[in-house]
């Protein structure tokens, strides 16, 4: 037994002897390189436990998450389900709101259009008769717009004698130069409204202030009709007596400026309102 062992040790020593130092540096240093990749491998291995360990536990967390969704999952479909019909019910009842704000939208631009329409005709008759009239008295004559209606109001001291309801030849002037802008726009039609003070006539054949504004309306009329070719469908003759005065009674100023006739541009309203009912027409037409 003593023999082997002695020849291994005789062996090992020859083996010693037979390594040179350097490669044994070699090896020392190949060993301590495996250590130390063995050390950092250890670390990361520590490392990626530490984050399976949180990793596992986010599962865990996760899949409690999951059972609660799936638990109120049913609850949530029925509520969508509940709220899904109550949406389409509102989207046609908003359908239907806006439909019918559009109808009105649709209206009232009608509405307006057709205003603008007629102040634009109106407009443009103040600005012709003031073209024609413009080189008269301003307390003779006055052009105004009250409400959408042109009023032509002409002093009695322009038109007729004191009492008296023929009209002054100097006066044609006056109504031919109304007669030519009223003859240019035979769309429309028109009154002539006599107007007096309120001193009681005292003229032989007229009774009274209502005979005289009666019978003064009348001759303007007459006087359009046969001397300046205007329609007479077109025209409509009344009297006011004093109960529509512009002024008071009591001073001479202020009679005199009640004396007057007063040519009245009248609004026809049945062409205003086919304006009205043909734009709600074509706004019908574009809607289906």
């Amino acid at each position: 037994m003593k023999k082997p062992a002695l020849l291994m040790a005789l062996c090992g020593s020859l083996l010693v002897s037979c390594v040179s130092s350097k490669k044994y540096a070699e090896l020392e240093a190949l060993q301590k390189s495996t250590n130390d990749l063995l050390n950092d491998a250890t670390v990361k291995l520590n490392t990626c436990d530490e984050e399976k360990a949180a990793a596992l536990a986010n599962v865990a967390s996760l899949e409690e998450q999951m059972k609660f969704l799936k638990a109120n999952n049913q609850d949530l479909i029925n509520n969508l389900g509940n709220l899904t019909t109550l949406s389409q019910k509102g989207a046609e009842n908003l359908e239907k709101s806006l439909e019918s704000l559009r109808e009105k939208d649709s209206r009232i631009k009608n509405l307006r259009d057709a205003v603008t329409r007629k102040d634009s005709v109106t407009l443009a008759l103040v600005t012709s008769l003031k073209g024609v009239l413009g080189n008269m008295s301003d307390e003779d004559i006055e052009i105004n717009v009250e409400k959408g209606v042109v009023y032509v109001s002409i002093s009695d001291k322009l038109l007729f004698r004191s009492g008296s309801f023929a009209v002054n030849n100097a006066a044609k002037e006056v109504l031919g130069k109304v007669a030519k802008v009223i003859n240019d726009k035979p769309e429309l039609e028109f009154m002539v409204e006599g107007h007096t003070d309120n001193v009681p006539i005292k003229v032989e054949g007229t009774q009274d202030n209502w005979d005289l504004s009666v019978r003064r309306a009348t001759s303007i009329v007459r006087i359009l009709q046969t001397e300046f070719d205007v329609a007479p469908e077109r025209m409509t003759a009344a009297g006011r007596a004093e109960f529509a005065p512009v002024a008071d009674n009591d001073s001479a100023a202020g009679r005199a400026k009640n004396r007057r006739t007063r040519i009245v541009v009248l609004p026809k309203l049945d062409q205003f309102y086919d304006l009205i009912n043909q734009g709600m027409e074509q706004a019908a037409a574009a809607s289906n």
